[in-house]
């Protein structure tokens, strides 16, 4: 099979229900990341690098900044012809947290692409693959369907499925919620299946009232030729305000960067034109992401900071997320707090959580 056969499918509103504060006001797909990045941009990269040039984008509600985000989809070199990407909004009457109803009716878009394959990922897993490896097993296994697994810790808050396989990665069980402790293969709810056998599945579980999709590929487990692949890079699965937090962090690691974002496989986002950071006389930035356009000129350290940011002189700021257009105003002390975009924080203010409970700020608040 072909990478270019393939239509990419992602799933925007993964984890919603635990993301709550983050999603108030857009999809988790565009929850911002890293600075300068969305959480759909690592999947949306990863298929586009890997020669994927038809993808939908299935959202529900509040996806004005997902569609802003991803514009023509020119930033992954997805803005195409006779392909691209697309968003897929939400059916009127359709629930959309059940993938089943929400899949078929997808089901035209589905069956119109010229593409015979279909690759279903959620929003947010964040980790840097070449797909095409996992194509070329499908092909070699003689697979229906192909899961993609991570052995790793279960994250907090995710209702884990995890995978059973033999020597040759035929997958022989799939568990649902099953009581880990430690590492286990954690199915990362990506699968690569033929299009027409995926159709023929989601209609005939449509007519048997088969509503639950993680039951269903338990099910498929015993009905198809179904194998696993192991993600082999570092795998985050936001599934929680701490693994978000917790994630941001890490990207202080070298290592983690170097091994995320490859030169070779680039992370594409979309461009926001600012002008570079400027740094005041009196300021002081130590192991911290910072993105263009902000001007600092108090104190910053562990921080993770978006564009067009300003910290105000005498601030002090430690482990925080701060999202692009912020205002911190002069002597405030923040430490292991989220501030979503456009706050202001007023002259004077003290804000601390911990390493196990940031406090978040919402979008557009004034702390005064």
């Amino acid at each position: 099979m072909k990478s270019n056969d393939v239509l990419g499918v992602i799933y925007s509103d993964s984890s919603a229900e635990t993301l709550t504060e983050l999603n108030a006001h857009r999809t988790t797909a565009s929850i911002p990341v890293g600075g300068k990045y969305r959480m759909i941009d690592f999947v949306l990269s990863n298929m586009a690098n890997s020669n994927i040039n038809n993808v939908g984008i299935i959202a529900k509600s509040g996806f004005m900044s997902l569609m802003d985000h991803i514009g023509s989809g020119s930033a992954w070199d997805l803005s195409k012809k006779r392909s691209g990407v697309t968003i897929l909004p939400p059916y009127a009457g359709v629930n959309f947290a059940n993938k089943v109803e929400t899949l078929y009716q997808l089901r035209g878009y589905i069956q119109d692409a010229k593409e015979h394959y279909v690759l279903i990922s959620e929003s947010n897993v964040i980790f840097n693959i070449d797909y095409t490896e996992l194509f070329y097993l499908h092909s070699v296994n003689k697979a229906e369907i192909t899961l993609l697994y991570k052995r790793m810790p279960v994250p907090e808050k995710l209702v884990p499925m995890t995978i059973e396989h033999d020597e040759v990665g035929k997958v022989e069980k799939v568990l649902v919620q099953p009581n880990v402790s430690g590492e286990c293969n954690l199915y990362l709810h990506s699968m690569l299946i033929e299009k027409k056998l995926f159709l023929s599945l989601i209609t005939k579980a449509m007519s048997e009232n088969e509503l639950n999709f993680d039951r269903l590929v338990q099910k498929w487990v015993d009905e198809c030729e179904v194998f696993a692949y192991e993600c082999p890079s570092s795998v985050s699965v936001i599934s929680s305000m701490n693994e978000y937090f917790k994630f941001n962090m890490e990207l202080m690691n070298y290592d983690l960067r170097q091994e995320l974002f490859q030169k070779d496989r680039p992370i594409y986002t979309k461009v926001r034109d600012d002008a570079p950071c400027k740094y005041g006389l009196n300021s002081s930035v130590k192991n911290s992401l910072v993105s263009q356009g902000c001007f600092i000129e108090g104190e910053v350290e562990n921080c993770v900071i978006s564009k067009g940011v300003h910290i105000a002189e005498g601030a002090k700021v430690s482990n925080c997320i701060i999202m692009q257009d912020t205002e911190i105003g002069e002597g405030c002390e923040l430490d292991y707090v989220i501030i979503d975009k456009d706050v202001a924080i007023q002259n004077g203010k003290s804000l601390r959580g911990t390493d196990s409970y940031p406090i978040h700020i919402a979008k557009k608040s004034v702390i005064d």
